[in-house]
């Protein structure tokens, strides 16, 4: 079956040498964010014209280094009201794109491990069930029923007192995503071109009118910088100073284990999450470095306790061994929520802050910003998520990640 669905997908690459002078739109990131805009952009508005510049290849950065979650169950409204509709629109992608992209929904448990965090749960299902997300307050007894693995009593240290139950959290293959955006965009006409790094920025007065590549200058009429991580740096060119800060995030599978760990698992205390990939390995993920830092090295301190972590709840992974482990670059925002839209210089766009939640975010974020793009308009679902929100005090403060720690 993997045989077959990869050998329909078809990727028609733009060469660097054959861009235009000029586009509608100009993308700079292959990732799952800048593909999706460009694909929305071509299926929901008709815009086509659009150049997807990617520096290395298609997925390699953060929609190629996280661990495939996708929920809702965030603090605040806004927040929720933002993922619940990534959740709908992930649900419906492959019908929409013809594509599998290995959905599958598993639920999620968000555990409480003291009376502070059984009220913190209760209060994150208060929150999600207002704003349409689907999440209950579940008991130690009901936790068993859902995921039998899990030792209640936490190793004696960290007992399990409650937890919210996310029904909707769910998984997708990564690289699956972004090549079903990819192909859709391409069968629309829209360029991408990997191994095309952006050097610089073309500016007339004020407003920013396109790119410089190796190959080339490329003029837009809109700019929109999707880099993850590395958005800072394409910003710079600009002269516009964002309030982002890049920390490495790692994460480690093991070897297989049999097809019975059916949920998500998270814990904002013990600083970890688990869930099994389709091929039975178990994915393992916990907070970022401290130090901020592009560097992508892993490292055995960040196995060796995180591992730790893991075993006090899940005591089966002691007898499994780790396969590997990687490292994405995270791009975190002062309140921990992700900024989007206009950025006070004509023609330049960004869509940055995505942190250790940007693949949950993908269809989300990719259709708003394309409806900013082509209605010229900020739609309300991602308006409380602007740049200036800093500068008028009205953050979003909201560490609904156990990676944000």
């Amino acid at each position: 079956m993997n045989e077959y669905v990869e050998r329909q997908i078809v990727l028609r690459w733009a060469a660097p040498e054959s861009l235009r002078d000029a586009y509608d739109v100009v993308i700079i990131g292959g990732g799952g964010h800048g593909l999706a805009i460009a694909y929305y952009l071509a299926t929901r508005h008709g815009i086509s014209k659009i150049a997807v510049l990617e520096q290395g290849y298609i997925g390699g950065g953060n929609s190629g280094r996280n661990t495939t979650v996708i929920r809702a169950n965030y603090g605040i409204p806004e927040a929720v009201r933002f993922y619940q509709h990534s959740i709908e629109l992930y649900q419906r992608l492959e019908e929409e794109t013809g594509r599998w992209v290995m959905h599958q929904q598993k639920g999620l448990l968000w555990l409480a491990h003291s009376e502070l965090g059984v009220r913190a749960e209760r209060a994150r299902a208060e929150v999600n069930t207002a704003c349409g997300a689907k999440t209950t307050f579940v008991t130690p007894p009901e936790i068993a029923d859902i995921c039998p693995q899990l030792d209640l009593d936490g190793g004696g240290s960290w007992p399990v007192r409650g937890a919210s139950y996310h029904a909707e959290g769910a998984t997708a293959r990564h690289d699956r995503v972004v090549w079903a955006y990819a192909e859709g965009a391409m069968q629309r006409g829209v360029h991408v071109c990997q191994r095309t790094p952006v050097v610089g920025l073309l500016r007339e007065g004020d407003r920013v009118v396109g790119v410089e590549t190796p190959a080339g200058c490329v003029h837009a009429g809109v700019v929109v910088a999707a880099a993850g991580g590395h958005v800072t740096t394409i910003a710079n060119m600009a002269g516009l100073r964002l309030p982002i800060r890049t920390h490495p995030l790692q994460a480690f599978v093991t070897n297989h284990y049999q097809q019975q760990f059916d949920t998500i698992v998270a814990s904002s205390d013990l600083l970890f999450y688990a869930s099994q990939t389709a091929r039975g390995e178990m994915l393992i993920g916990a907070e970022i470095d401290r130090q901020p830092s592009y560097a992508y090295r892993a490292g055995h301190r960040f196995v060796q306790h995180c591992a730790h972590r893991a075993m006090t709840l899940l005591p089966f992974l002691r007898d499994l061994r780790i396969l590997r482990q990687w490292t994405g670059v995270c791009d975190m925002s002062p309140d921990y929520s992700p900024i989007m839209g206009e950025t006070g210089i004509d023609g330049f766009l960004i869509t940055t802050g995505w942190g250790t939640w940007g693949f949950k975010a993908i269809p989300a974020g990719g259709e708003q910003m394309a409806r900013l793009i082509a209605e010229g308009e900020t739609p309300a679902l991602i308006a409380p998520f602007s740049l200036d929100r800093f500068a008028r005090d009205r953050t979003l403060a909201d560490r609904g990640s156990a990676g944000t720690h």
